[in-house]
């Protein structure tokens, strides 16, 4: 029969069962026919998976949470067995087929959706009442169709506008569902359509291709089955990234007659919208491996550098992580909109007391003038209180032109004739790419008079992303020259083959501390460089090229490569570097990876002498925290680092650490548990990891240098004179962010900066001030530092709208959490330092901590030319240009 087991992350119709019911169903399955047969297994009984390493004992109601997603790969028998409910008793197929209908209308729902919408505006409820109100003889004083015809093709242009545009989407839905790709069929890939593929599916990409949906990576043609992507259409970054298949299938998956018997099944989380996060495992012969994100090709990557990659669907159509994050298509109001709904309804609203006193007047002077005129009598003698009842809305009637029709329809001609002038502007064409400005919404165009808020990235945004290696603190000693550096004449890396003579920063001194070999301080630090990174390295033309993630990784790889300390290839298990001429290979124990909370990155490795060693670099806030001692030489560190950031330097520390063996088994061991937990895993190897990471000694730190891009300062001036707000989003430390606040002059010296526990100290003695205002307790005004004081006028603002600049630190957890999704407009911001005008000058105000912001257009700029939604304007360029901006005062 073969090896029988239970699997916890097989259960069958578990979903579809109340949590009181009192019996679950497991499957009982056997690895050699992979039968099926259904089980009756009571909830309150523990079951332990016969297969893998340190899984643990673990309740099926706490598996079946969170991590019920089971795709099974070449059995869609399997996968299409599964229901989830819809409505009432109706169910439906829980994995979602690959093809995706982002339009807002069809054939049946146009007429009546768009009819829906556009009756939202209360202009067009206001002509229909008035034309229903025409339509009766005895208060009528025109044809009814003579609005009618108007109001008709008032709709009819809006309705066509609305249509033109969602032509387009389903154009463009019909070209990415009808795109190629190759799908596993018996033991062939053949080509089919994206629209065709389900869960489960093996597919294969080549080289420049666009991943059609979230795949884990099996497979590649790369070394150690390595796959690199541009993920420029998911989060604007163009640096490659580079993702990797497991070991197992890395070494088992050999061939397409392989891969046609994969039987693999991955285990993980429910869809969702988190773009860098994943946890699964894969379950394969009787073991379990850990999935990450670092094993998953999402859907919108583009295949870069990689001959050919095989992968197998987990998440399709809108189950996929960037449909997830793109939202619904909603009705967009601008805030004029918004304004003629209130106008009309007060009109309206005047109207009837207009015509009620009207109608009033008439009523008294009727019986007189009825008494003078008995002929009239004659001729009417409907009731006085009907008479008055027709009365009232014919004087309606007669001033329903208070709203001209008229001007609707000649704003929908001008809301047109602007798009076609900002598609034709010259001022905003972008020569070096020749892109020219595109208007992707006709209604929405006098948003752009009325933008507030302007929110950019720093890095490749205000500068140019182009890292240089600046300078360096090695043992306490400071290496690098304050002046601009130049390209010498004589270039001093000559002696090392591998030097790419790209190299600026040049030091004589620590030149020939390095080539002595001597210092096994300067020695460990450029080690550190040279292994602690996630930079892959290939050959090409007989030279070697780097491919890194991040400019500021291949700009520290670049300097260790220049000075002899070569990275030449990686594999899943080792790192081998050229040290000075000799090579060396380093087994990879650890990779300990970098994000936003941990803010550091350490790998484990194995010298080949035998000795462990850990290397870390990171920010100095986490580094210090960690360190051994705290000597002359970390002081002296501290203060070249205080010096960096006062020149907008971007800085890391470096450290590291020899471990013994037997720490390194009892560490190994729980962080293999950790690695394959379905629950809480990452938390869980956070804990890991910083039980490594303690006790280091400090080796020094590098300082690089990323220059503003030209023209920054004058658009920034601008947009200041033009009362628009601009807030930067930096990951940088905080002096750092408020230095770089002050090169690109979005700060200046008459700005009182506070930090975020200064700001809430502020907040809490003005809600202290104003209880005790009851009391007459109250003083003048919220302290603030350096002793200014805001005045009473700043405190009844509350939290006005003020005209400075905010910069908050990414890594704080008051940053924008996720850094925001596509589809979500609207973000609750929170700022971390902030700069405020001087105290104590006339009507200060204090600045929005929190504020919901409708972001009405997309700025282009030239590290993010992408797109991703319907949005205002397409500009693609961050450059101050003579003549553009105009401000209401300005010549």
């Amino acid at each position: 029969m073969g090896t029988v087991r239970w699997g916890l992350g097989h259960l069958c119709d578990l979903r579809s069962l109340s949590p009181t019911a009192p019996p679950a169903w497991a499957v009982l399955r056997t690895e050699k026919n992979l039968r099926r047969t259904r089980t009756q297994v009571p909830f309150g009984v523990r079951c332990r998976d016969g297969g893998g390493v340190g899984e643990g004992w673990t309740k099926p109601r706490d598996i079946r949470k969170s991590f019920t997603w089971e795709v099974q790969a070449n059995d869609k028998a399997y996968n299409g067995q599964f229901k989830q409910k819809a409505f009432l008793c109706w169910q439906r197929k829980k994995y979602k087929r690959n093809a995706i209908h982002t339009a807002k209308y069809n054939v049946f729902s146009f007429l009546p959706l768009n009819l829906y919408e556009q009756f939202h505006r209360m202009s067009n409820l206001y002509f229909l009442l008035i034309i229903i109100l025409q339509g009766i003889p005895e208060i009528s004083t025109l044809p009814w169709f003579t609005l009618f015809a108007p109001l008709l093709c008032l709709l009819t242009i809006r309705a066509t506008r609305d249509l033109v545009d969602d032509i387009g989407r389903h154009r463009s839905d019909r070209a990415i569902n009808n795109r190629p790709c190759q799908i596993l069929v018996g033991k062939s890939f053949l080509w089919r359509k994206w629209e065709n593929l389900c869960v489960g599916d093996l597919v294969c990409l080549h080289k420049d291709s666009i991943v059609p949906a979230d795949l884990v990576l099996l497979a590649s043609t790369e070394p150690s089955s390595l796959c690199y992507v541009e993920t420029a259409d998911i989060d604007g970054e163009t640096n490659l990234k580079f993702r990797q298949a497991p070991t197992i299938t890395h070494r088992e998956l050999t061939n397409i007659g392989k891969m046609a018997s994969f039987q693999g099944e991955v285990v993980c989380e429910e869809p969702n919208s988190r773009m860098h996060h994943f946890v699964g495992c894969l379950e394969w012969k009787g073991k379990k491996y850990p999935l990450d994100g670092g094993n998953i090709l999402l859907r919108g990557c583009r295949i870069r550098n990689t001959d050919t990659c095989y992968g197998m669907v987990i998440y399709a159509g809108f189950d996929t992580k960037i449909m997830k994050n793109c939202g619904k298509i909603h009705l967009k109001r601008t805030k004029i909109d918004h304004l003629m709904n209130r106008l009309v309804v007060l009109i309206f609203l005047s109207m009837i007391v207009i015509s009620a006193a009207l109608t009033l007047g008439f009523r008294f002077k009727v019986k007189e003038f009825k008494a003078m005129h008995h002929y009239v009598s004659a001729k009417h003698d409907r009731s006085e209180h009907v008479e008055t009842f027709f009365i009232f809305w014919g004087f309606l009637i007669l001033l329903s032109v208070m709203v001209p029709m008229a001007m609707f329809i000649i704003a929908e001609f001008i809301y047109l004739g602007n798009s076609i002038f900002i598609n034709w502007d010259v001022h905003m064409y972008y020569e070096p790419q020749d892109f020219p400005a595109k208007a992707r919404s006709t209604s929405l165009n006098d948003q752009l008079g009325q933008v507030q808020y302007v929110f950019s990235d720093k890095t490749g945004t205000l500068t140019q992303n182009i890292m240089n290696f600046k300078k360096c603190c090695i043992n306490g000693v400071v290496y690098g020259s304050e002046e601009e550096e130049t390209p010498r004449k004589e270039d001093p890396y000559l002696w090392n083959k591998f030097a790419d003579g790209k190299l600026l920063f040049q030091d004589m001194e620590l030149l020939r501390i390095v080539r002595a070999n001597e210092d096994r301080t300067v020695r460990e630090f450029w080690r550190v460089l040279a292994i602690c990174h996630t930079v892959m390295a290939q050959e090409k033309n007989n030279q070697l090229l780097y491919q890194a993630a991040s400019p500021d990784e291949e700009a520290l790889v670049t300097a260790a490569r220049n000075f002899g300390y070569v990275f030449l290839a990686r594999t899943q298990d080792s790192i081998t570097l050229m040290e000075l001429g000799e090579e060396r290979v380093y087994q990879v124990l650890a990779m300990m990876d970098f994000n936003s909370i941990r803010k550091r990155m350490s790998v484990l490795v194995r010298a080949p002498e035998g000795g462990i060693y850990l290397y870390t670099k990171g920010a100095d806030t986490v580094i210090y925290e960690r360190l051994l001692k705290k000597g002359p030489t970390e002081w002296t560190t501290e203060e070249a680092l205080a010096s960096f950031a006062e020149q907008t330097l971007r800085t890391l520390c470096l450290a590291y650490k020899e471990v013994d063996e037997d720490t390194y088994e009892e560490w190994r061991q729980r962080h293999q548990e950790a690695s394959i937990l379905l629950q809480n895993r990452a938390h869980t190897l956070h804990q890991v990891y910083d039980e490594m990471e303690q006790n280091l000694q400090l080796l020094g730190a590098t300082a690089i240098e990323d220059r503003l891009q030209d023209g920054v300062l004058e658009t920034i001036k601008c947009l200041k004179q033009g009362n628009i707000k601009v807030w930067v989003l930096t990951g940088d430390k905080q002096e750092i962010a408020v230095n770089i606040g002050f090169a690109c002059q979005l700060l200046s010296e008459n700005m009182v900066i506070l930090e975020e526990k200064e700001i809430l100290q502020g907040l809490q003695h003005q809600r202290e001030c104003r209880g005790a205002a009851r009391a007459g307790l109250c003083g003048t005004g919220l302290p603030v530092p350096s002793g200014h004081l805001l005045p009473r006028d700043a405190q009844a603002e509350g939290l006005d709208c003020g005209i400075s600049q905010e910069i908050p630190e990414r890594g704080d957890p008051e940053w924008v959490m996720g850094r925001g999704h596509a589809g979500g407009a609207e973000q609750r911001l929170r700022a971390g330092p902030v700069p405020l005008p001087a105290a104590a000058a006339p009507g200060a105000r204090t600045l929005v901590l929190h504020a919901d912001l409708q972001v009405p257009a997309l700025l282009y700029l030239q590290d993010t030319c992408q797109h991703d939604g319907s949005d205002l304007v397409l500009l693609l360029q961050w450059l101050y240009r003579p003549g553009v901006w105009k401000f209401p005062g300005q010549d």
